[in-house]
């Protein structure tokens, strides 16, 4: 227990890499009255497994995972436990992937660098109900979404659609088959796959009629 009175966050670690695992439950220690670190693992369906079996308060999962996603991993905690909070640990600084994990669910999007004072901070203000994002990216999200918004981007950037897949994704919902996509934008039929694989994992949908209609019903296209 806390100083405080109140029970410690309890955490679950997610990496590839031992050294990253060994490393944050270190440098977590000295705040163990707040903190507790009652597991890691290394891929999505450990994690899901360990979730199911244990009370845990956050999931801590790093983007890119050996052979999974932790942004998919995000989503499939969401959609399974609600009440447990995500938050990606990354060193990848890209507004995609932020838009993306928040778009799954996260309630966080930290980079490596950061000291275990300031990861405390942040898991405290998560608890507490926040959104959190590193202070070195959140500077540029606010810059970026107000050039997304004055319609600077392409449609679809914030949900981390590259330009080619918003046109693909645009044809898509006016109806066009892949033959007739490939032949608009001068690329073969698996190419065009290639980039509906994207999307389809992006928007967190399954299929074609389920990406136009999330495309419809956020109005990406005006």
């Amino acid at each position: 227990m806390s100083t405080n009175g109140t029970a410690p966050i309890k955490v679950l670690l997610v990496d590839d890499q031992d050294i990253i695992l060994d490393g944050i439950a270190s440098m977590m220690k000295r705040f163990e009255s707040q903190v507790a670190i009652v597991g890691t693992v290394k891929d999505q369906a450990s994690a899901l497994a360990f979730v199911a079996n244990t009370d845990v308060d956050v999931v801590i999962s790093d983007i890119r995972l050996k052979n999974d996603s932790g942004i998919d991993l995000c989503r499939e905690l969401t959609a399974r436990h609600p009440d447990v909070a995500v938050v990606m640990l990354t060193v990848y600084d890209d507004e995609q992937y932020l838009f993306q994990s928040l778009r799954a669910g996260a309630k966080g999007f930290l980079l490596k660098q950061i000291s275990a004072a300031e990861l405390l901070e942040q898991l405290l203000r998560v608890k507490n109900g926040d959104i959190v994002v590193d202070p070195q990216l959140a500077g540029r999200v606010a810059l970026t979404a107000a050039r997304i918004h004055s319609g600077e981007f392409w449609p679809g950037a914030h949900l981390g659609l590259t330009q080619r897949e918003s046109e693909v994704l645009d044809l898509v919902t006016k109806g066009h088959s892949n033959k007739a996509i490939a032949a608009k934008l001068y690329v073969g039929e698996e190419t065009i796959k290639t980039h509906l694989s994207a999307v389809y994992r992006k928007l967190g949908v399954k299929d074609r009629t389920s990406a136009v209609a999330l495309a419809m019903r956020e109005a990406i296209f005006r």
